[in-house]
């Protein structure tokens, strides 16, 4: 099995080498395509108006100057057009992608683009606490990724669909179990505009989150609630968002 590897953290992140190693677990056809800097936020964006460069670090191992999604096209159509890869891992991300998350993630991007390629892909992220920030629990990704990967892998995944995978902040042997779960939504009270001035006296503006007050209870069976009762949580996503109920309406109103 091939398997092409990819980030939005960029070529140097941490969890870069930790699903390069969950996916040797797999198979010893790996490839690396990350980002040559960090791409966090930047969703399913594709570069159109400017050159892709890149650059090989060592064998099997290249940084694209674009986004997860670049780096997903450049691996599979370019670097291995000879025998495309039979499944696209991104990841591991330092922190989590979970609810309304998936919409801004280039993690999720990253696989959402090989699934748009025929690819299985998978999502994967290490939730990160305030006193695991600088120093997420990797060994939680590490050691339950592979199995998760096998036994999905097993099953098969359906086409146009990919799952996003999400590791609790605490130790291995304090996960509570692996749960399939439903995209979940939260409070998006938490986001701000920090208006700061430079030298000039100039504003300027940053996007920033703060914590809510009253936390929101996550809905049970969502990936939210799976997470914040330290297990991991395994989501399929689909590419197809046509709401089907609302659509039955829509074609009813317009007869």
């Amino acid at each position: 099995m091939r398997i092409l590897c990819t980030n939005d953290d960029g070529i140097y992140a941490p969890g870069l080498e930790i699903i390069e190693q969950i996916a040797k677990d797999l198979s010893d056809d790996v490839w690396v395509v990350a980002p040559e800097h960090d791409q966090s936020g930047v969703s399913h964006s594709l570069t159109l108006n400017d050159p892709l460069r890149l650059r090989e670090l060592g064998p099997r191992h290249f940084a694209v100057k674009g986004t997860p999604t670049d780096c997903v096209i450049m691996g599979s159509r370019y670097i291995l057009a000879d025998k495309a890869p039979d499944l696209v891992l991104s990841g591991v991300n330092r922190g989590r992608n979970l609810a309304e998350d998936v919409v801004y993630s280039g993690t999720v991007a990253g696989a959402l683009e090989g699934t748009m390629l025929g690819l299985p892909s998978f999502a994967l992220s290490q939730e990160f606490s305030m006193e695991t920030g600088d120093r997420p629990v990797w060994e939680t990704a590490r050691t339950f990724g592979p199995q998760i990967l096998r036994k999905v892998i097993e099953i098969g995944i359906p086409k146009n669909t990919v799952i996003n995978v999400n590791f609790p902040a605490c130790a291995p042997e304090d996960v509570a179990g692996v749960l399939v779960t439903r995209m979940g939504k939260r409070n998006l009270g938490f986001l701000k505009i920090d208006e700061r001035r430079d030298g000039r006296g100039n504003p300027y503006f940053w996007i920033g989150f703060e914590k809510a007050d009253d936390a929101d209870t996550p809905a049970s069976g969502s990936d939210l609630a799976a997470i914040a009762g330290q297990c991991v949580s395994v989501t399929p996503l689909r590419l197809d968002r046509t709401d089907e109920a609302f659509a039955a309406i829509l074609t009813a109103k317009f007869k």
